[in-house]
């Protein structure tokens, strides 16, 4: 049998080009029923005996961090198998001993002293706090608590923001497949400029690529939580037909290499340059597609095979914006489709003050200069909002990113935002801003940044060059927004 890729990640870090993902057991247990630990290590030490010794799972998959380290428990020294996990806090204050209460719990499930790669994912970036997360985690990895940092379903805007930040990411997980081609644009620019990787999921859209579909009638129900997700993508990129066109396309690539529709999926995906390794799920006790996996590394792609499958993307449509955006804002493309009641209930990073007496209120942020000169960071009077020139400050006067005017702006533009929701209002109700920049060499990192967050809006904007700002800051923001009667 052919043994998988392995891949440096990191200098510490060598793993299997394929990832066995333990998001299922959460399906798996929905019933209430926990797997046994023993048994599910069992499960997982087939798959270490084939080559394939990296797991990926999450906080939330079950008990899956926990019957992952039943099985760490039987390896000593250099052999033992990598656990990746993610930390999926509810947004809120990251203070340090938040941060270290979550590794510590991650620590305590895995049986372990250190977290091979602990992955983090913010619901909402309108709350700052993700920033506070990442650089405490970074602390935690000097310390040992971690060996590597990633990221999960960062769009390529914030995974640059981090980075340009010092977080020292080695990764961002997020979907890639022949439907979901997103992190193909954007986001792959990134790594390449950065070399920070990609760990592709849902390469096989839930099981949807695969022989099992082709020429299938559309099903009328879904079962599972990972189809039910993945037939959103399908929909959205689309339409069962559309897909159905991928499948053939697929299927006769399959066909020329003698191997199976799901290993033409997972290939084209681990051939983008930007992709350090696939995750595939195993449905732990169920079903082992080990032998099916390691059959992906005895063929390449050729020319021919991609313009086959580039003709068939051609009668599809790309899923719209970037990756993680599924989500944060419609469409939303989860299992349980719409997510804005979730979002509605994210706390304000900075909740508004009513001023008595006045259809009226405020929003402080918390930097020094509120206080010494007296303002807010935005002021609502009756249907008008209006927001102070407004720099990437993180806490009280740390300024993020300084070499990166692209990366300030995003979070300038993040912090106006959030100065907005917190009295009301949203991006759609902003009419005018205010851009006030340094260098003219800057105007288009900074202009991309700000089109990404208002194409569809289009406020009225004025960019102006002056002789300098405070500080490390390249860029500063005001903005106004009008609330619908």
């Amino acid at each position: 049998m052919t043994a998988p890729d392995r891949l440096s990640l990191s200098p510490r870090l060598e793993i299997s080009r394929i990832l066995t993902g333990l998001w299922q057991v959460a399906d798996i247990e929905k019933d209430g029923t926990a797997m046994d630990p023993e048994a599910g290590a069992d499960a997982l030490a087939a798959y270490v005996a084939r080559g394939f010794d990296t797991f990926d799972m999450a906080d939330h998959y079950g008990s899956a961090e926990i019957v992952a380290g039943r099985l760490l428990s039987r390896h000593d020294g250099a052999d033992r198998p990598l656990a990746f996990t993610k930390w999926c806090p509810p947004p809120g204050p990251m203070t340090a001993d938040v941060v270290r209460a979550g590794v510590e719990e991650r620590l305590a499930r895995l049986g372990v002293d250190r977290v091979d790669l602990l992955q983090f994912h913010w619901w909402s970036f309108a709350h700052p706090a993700w920033l506070d997360a990442l650089h405490e985690m970074a602390r935690l990895r000097d310390e040992g608590l971690i060996a590597e940092i990633g990221v999960t379903n960062f769009d390529a805007a914030h995974l640059r923001l981090a980075l340009s930040d010092g977080v020292p990411l080695v990764s961002n997980q997020v979907s890639f497949s022949l439907i979901d081609r997103r992190a193909a644009g954007a986001l792959s620019a990134v790594c390449a400029d950065t070399g920070c990787r990609l760990l592709a999921y849902g390469t096989l859209c839930g099981g949807f690529l695969s022989e099992r579909w082709l020429g299938a009638e559309d099903p009328a129900r879904i079962g599972d939580w990972s189809k039910m997700k993945y037939r959103r993508f399908i929909d959205t990129a689309g339409g069962w037909e559309a897909f159905q066109g991928v499948l053939r396309a697929a299927d006769t690539v399959a066909r020329r290499h003698g191997v199976s529709l799901a290993n033409v999926a997972t290939r084209w995906v681990l051939e983008q340059p930007a992709v350090a390794g696939v995750i595939v799920g195993a449905r732990l006790g169920e079903a082992d597609h080990a032998d099916d996996n390691a059959r992906l590394f005895s063929f390449a792609l050729t020319d021919a095979d991609k313009a086959e499958l580039e003709a068939a993307f051609a009668g599809t449509q790309m899923v719209p914006g970037d990756c993680g955006d599924e989500y944060r804002r419609p469409p939303f493309l989860t299992a349980s489709g719409d997510l804005s009641h979730h979002l509605d209930a994210v706390p304000q990073a900075h909740p508004a003050e009513d001023l008595s007496g006045r259809d009226a209120a405020r929003v402080s942020s918390g930097t020094v200069w509120e206080d010494i000169a007296g303002y807010c960071r935005a002021r609502r009077e009756g249907r008008r909002i209006v927001v102070s020139g407004t720099t990437a400050t993180a806490g009280a006067d740390r300024a993020v990113a300084p070499e990166d005017a692209g990366a300030q702006t995003t979070y300038v533009l993040d912090r106006i935002l959030a100065a907005i929701a917190a009295l009301g209002g949203s991006a759609e109700d902003v009419i005018r801003t205010r851009i006030y920049i340094t260098d003219p060499a800057d105007v288009e990192a900074i202009s991309r940044a700000h089109g990404r967050v208002f194409d569809a809006v289009r406020p009225a904007n004025t960019l102006v060059v002056v002789a300098g700002l405070i500080g490390d800051h390249r860029v500063e923001i005001e903005a106004e927004a009008a609330l619908p009667d």
